[in-house]
Order: C-alpha cells, then structure tokens, then sequence
C-alpha cells in the first residue's frame, strides 16, 4: 500500500480524483481492520466465539444449504411427505390469523409466548424449504407484532424464555430477506425484552435451579444471544457463556441412568430444550461445552421410550398428561447415540396413516431438523423390556412385547414427593394389558384452576395446601395409605431389585421411609409373571401402634361384580380380575372419585378399588394381590415367595 500524494498530477482534477480514490480505499481497510479486532459485522470468519470462527445467518440449528438434506428426506417416505405437507398445511391456516395478542392470564403470558414460537418456527421453516415469499412475509408480521408487546412478562421468566426463543429463530432464518427496519425493530426486542430482563435478579433465580425451568430459560437467552451476536457481542459472550455454565445443574438430574425426576410431560418440556440448546451451540459455536457426553443425558431416551404403553399413553405420575405425543428431542438422541430403535414409537407415531400429526406440537419442525436422513422403515423394535432407572425419582418399567398392542405394560414408581412438580405418589403403579390402561394415575390438574381459586400450589411442605388436592395425595394414587395419613413429603424410594427373565419380569422397591413412625417395613413388588397376569405383592410390619392399611388402585373401568377377595371390571368389551391371594378374608370394595373440594378437577368414568387390612403393633403382613387379564386364570400360581427371594428365581 501507499499513501496518496497528488505530487506528479498537473491537472488539479485527476488529482482531485486521485485523492478521493485513495481515501476510499484507506477508509475501507480501516473498516476492515476494525472489523477483525472488534469481531463486528456479518461474515463467517469476522464472527469468533472463544476463538471459533461463528457462522454467519442462518446460524441457529439449520446453517445455510442444509435445506436440501430435508427436501431429500421429504421424497424419501410418504411418512416424511405427510409431516412437511402437515407444516404447511398449519402455515396457510396461520395467514388467515390474526397476529397474536398480549391477553395475560392470571400470572402467565406462556400461552403467547409458545403461540409465538410455534407460528415463527412453522413459518421460518416452511420459507426456507419451500422458498414462497408469503411464509416469510407472515412471520415477518407476527414479530413485529410482540416486538410491540409492552413487556414479554419477565417475573414469569419461562413467557420471556419461550418469546425469545422463536423471536431469534425467526429473526436469525429470516435475516437476510427481512426488510432492515424490521431486523432493528425485532433485533431491538429480542435485546431489551428478552436478553436484557435476564440480567435482573428479581426475574433469575431460573439460573440456579436444576428443573425445567433452568433448561427452558438458558435455551431462550441463548438462542437471543446467538441471532443478535454481530451487534452485541460482548453482551451475547457473556450470556452465551453464563447459560453454559448454568445448564450443566439440570444435566445432573438424569444421572446415573436417564430418568428424569419431574416425569413424561417435563420430560418434553425441559428436555427438548435441552436438546435445542446443545443442538444450537454445536451449529453455531462447536461442541464447547461437554454437554453430551453427560452418561444419564444420553440415557433418558431410553426412560421415555418405556415410559409410553402399548396403548400409546404414557406412564403420567407427577404434573403430567395422559397422552403420549410425537417427541421431536428422540431424533436427536436416535442420531446422537446412533441407535435407530430409540425411535420406534415415534415411528408408529409418525407412520400411522390414521394418525392426526400434533400441529400443537411447537417444536414439530425439529423432527424434520433432526430426523433428516433417517430411514424410518429400517427402524427395529428395542430388545430391552424392562427398564429401570434410579436418581430423584426412580421408575421401573417392563412389558412383555413391543409389537403386540395387547402387551401387559407395567410401570413402577418410587422416588420422593418432595421432587418438583411431585405428588404422593411413591409405590404407585400403572399397569396395562388388551389394549386397556387398568390401573391408572390421574396426573395433574390445571394450574391455573388451582391458583385463580387462590390455592397454594407450589408450597411442598408436609402440611401444605398442595397435599388437600384430590389428585395429588397418596389416597388417590395406587399405593398404600396407612391410618388415613399422608405420606411424608422428605421420604424417598429406591428401587431396590429388577428381574428381566422373561417369566418372571419384576421390580421391588422400599417405601419405609414414606411412612416413618407408623410402618418399621414397607416393601412393594410389581412382576409380570409367565407373561400373563401382573403380581402386586407388599410386605409390612408395624411400629409401636396398630394401623389400618388401606390398598387401593384407581381405574377408568366399570366394576361389574365384587365376590370377596375377588373384582371382575370391564372396558371397551375387555375384561380383567383382581385377586386378593393374601391375606385370607379381605373384602373388595369401592370408593368415589368425586372430587371433595370446590378447586378439584372432576373424575368423571373412574373409581378406586381396593381393601383395608388391620394390624396389631409389631405385626407383620403380606399382601399378594393379582391383577389377571381375561384368559390368563390356567396360569396363575398359589403364592408367590418373599420378595427378597425374587431375586433368585
């Protein structure tokens, strides 16, 4: 390079042009080298983060070219097919929409902010797949519309988590065709009502929990940071860097085996994204974190694949729902661990010509982000037919087939109330067979029908109001009850032994602690046994009081006839016997499910079943009760032995 100098132009014009030439050119290499220094500006290797080169848009999750990979799956299996053509389906439906609305209810703006991210996420995808302008256009409009909110409601933090996230999704998949007004206008919300109010400490005690909502909270912000990086890297570092650090206490949760603590619908909140933030940092940045190489992380794929039914419900303790929904995060895993047969139920899910697609499902384009390339007619069946994990809240779950739909499922649980989202649930079961869930779990109530009525839902302690709900206490879960108390809040379960001959599958866990200063032992078992029937057995002794022990199963079916020690139910034109074997002389019974508080949910179409057995202080007793679906009664045997010797059958 050399200076200007206008020494050997006579004419005073060309030197004139000399110099205005010269000072463009300097100008441009001072911008340049400016750009090198402060990492500012939009190409691929201007950008650094911890001195890797950080992509240019798109950068978040689907990088530049990678559309075609989806166009190749989409043409590979009309499975594929359907689910594109669902998307857009769903995005021609959100055209004739009017953009959504800051409408609060009660303490949650959630339901706006998860609209958002569905309608962005969809339109962002279907634009960049299909390439028609009106998808883009759309989401355009849809953001500039919560960009206008006057806040994304920061003391509820998952509402400004979930905003951001499909803010910066669309802002980063979109950036190149938006209009530069609109970029400033989303880039500026994305900035103020999304990063910003994470800086607060009023609204980030999400930082130091281990729960969903560390997850969901640390994705958002992170997510913000990545689409705003050129303009605010020192800022985005700093909160890309704090989520890193901060997402590693939820990562703890799954260890040692995968189950996570708060259940199948927290699993699919706080783990899909999990999995949004791990799959985004490895896009965007590069593995910089370790995350995926956490053993329990890269287990709980498996927790969820048994914790749905032949049925197709999943096993619903705790705050969660019945059904069992297309889950976007398996894909990831299935590509994650290279094991295909993770993916058999969502492949069921997706293959079924009958099956209406989840468009509720928020995260649905992910499926095609992550399952790209997978061929779902080489998807086996898993081997494995019990599983068991243990941590916080263990589970044990087993089943006799995974392609017979009238398989016997089982599923165990042990753990402690004290979780979060946890009911009074230790020792409770589910169990199916013929299609039928018999023994059932109610799951949660609606939040906002419990706190609009004023209920304290969130206080955990032993005597609070949280245990009054019908749903949630030990009295309404198929588990024990003793003297008509509540189990206690701080006790804990593990599961203790498993089987996995074919015969004999089996689960045991101790449930002593959960009724401390009543019950010197109380030890349950769940066996399948011969692959025909189900075997509850427990064994209790009791302390320095005598005690009425209450055993009870809840069940969505009709009792047609009580004989004794004998139930026969129906559904759906099935039919199954509960046998009480021990001890000798109980008598069946029944209780309502009517719901005895004004705040209760109602339970129309269910009962518990069930029997009560005195003891004497310092007794001991054993319960064997048989759950036998219609045609099993040739394979039942007299009695089983003591659950300490499961083990050794």
């Amino acid at each position: 390079m050399y200076l200007f100098t206008t020494e050997n132009n006579s004419n005073p014009l060309q030197a004139t042009a000399a110099w205005l030439y010269h000072l463009h050119y300097f100008t441009r290499l001072m911008l340049l080298i400016l750009t090198l220094v402060t990492g500012t500006g939009n190409g691929a290797f201007t950008q650094t983060f911890e001195g890797k080169p950080l992509a240019s848009h798109p950068r978040i999750l689907l990088l530049k070219g990678e559309e075609e990979t989806i166009r190749k799956t989409i043409a590979s299996d009309p499975a594929w097919e359907k689910l594109h053509q669902t998307l857009i389906a769903q995005c021609d439906r959100f055209i004739k929409e009017e953009p959504i609305q800051r409408i609060q209810i009660g303490r949650r703006l959630l339901d706006k902010s998860r609209e958002l991210l569905r309608r962005v996420f969809y339109l962002a995808y279907a634009y960049r797949v299909s390439g028609e302008e009106k998808y883009m256009k759309r989401a355009e409009k849809e953001m500039l519309a919560v960009a206008g909110f006057s806040d994304w409601n920061p003391s509820h933090f998952l509402d400004v988590a979930e905003m951001t996230l499909g803010m910066a999704i669309g802002y980063d998949w979109l950036y190149q065709d938006l209009p530069q007004s609109s970029r400033e206008i989303i880039k500026e919300a994305i900035l103020k009502k999304g990063i910003e109010p994470s800086l607060d400490t009023r609204y980030s005690s999400w930082l130091k929990a281990s729960h969903n909502w560390n997850q969901v909270c640390n994705a958002g912000m992170a997510y913000g940071a990545l689409a705003i990086y050129e303009d605010e890297p020192q800022l985005a570092e700093r909160i890309i860097k704090r989520s890193l650090e901060s997402i590693q206490r939820p990562l703890q949760d799954y260890l040692p085996d995968g189950a996570y603590p708060e259940g199948y619908s927290y699993w699919a909140y706080g783990t899909s994204f999990q999995v949004l933030f791990i799959s985004a940092i490895e896009k965007a940045l590069g593995n910089t974190s370790g995350m995926p190489e956490n053993a329990g992380f890269l287990k709980t794929a498996g927790y969820l694949q048994h914790m749905t039914g032949p049925s197709g419900e999943c096993f619903n303790y705790s705050d969660s729902g019945l059904e069992g929904k297309l889950q976007p995060a398996m894909f990831w895993f299935a590509q994650k661990v290279k094991d295909p047969s993770l993916l058999w139920v969502e492949r069921q899910r997706l293959a079924t010509q009958e099956a209406t697609l989840p468009t509720d499902n928020r995260l649905l384009p992910a499926v095609l982000l992550w399952g790209a390339g997978t061929q779902l007619k080489d998807i086996r069946p898993p081997k494995q037919q019990v599983w068991v994990g243990q941590g916080k809240n263990p589970v044990a779950l087993m089943r006799t087939s995974w392609t017979d739909p009238a398989a016997i499922y089982v599923g165990l649980k042990a753990g402690s109330p004290a979780v979060n989202h946890g009911h009074m649930d230790v020792g409770s079961f589910v169990m199916e067979a013929q299609g039928v869930r018999w023994a059932m779990d109610f799951g949660m109530q609606s939040y906002e029908s419990l706190e609009s009525k004023g209920v304290r839902l969130w206080d955990g302690g032993q005597h609070s109001q949280r245990w009054q709900i019908f749903r949630y206490s030990n009295f309404t879960h198929n588990t024990l009850t003793v003297n008509d108390s509540l189990q206690r809040v701080n006790g804990y379960a593990a599961i203790t032994t498993h089987g996995t001959q074919p015969s004999f599958l089996f689960a045991t866990t101790d449930i002593t602690a959960l009724y401390a200063d009543q019950l010197t032992k109380a030890q349950r078992g769940v066996a399948i046994v011969e692959q025909q029937y189900v075997l509850v057995q427990d064994e209790i002794e009791t302390a320095n009081d005598s005690c009425t022990i209450r055993w009870t199963m809840l069940t969505p079916a009709a009792v047609q006839k009580i004989e004794a020690n004998k139930a026969y139910l129906v559904k759906d034109g099935k039919k199954l016997t509960i046998h009480v074997q021990k001890p000798a002389g109980v008598r069946l019974k029944t209780w309502r499910t009517y719901p005895p508080n004004s705040y209760d949910a109602p339970n129309p179409g269910t009962v518990i079943i069930g029997f009560e057995v005195k003891m004497p202080q310092k007794a001991k007793e054993t319960l064997e009760v048989l759950l036998i679906p219609e045609g099993a009664d040739t394979y039942v045997r007299k009695s089983e032995n003591s659950l300490i010797n499961w083990a050794r059958k």
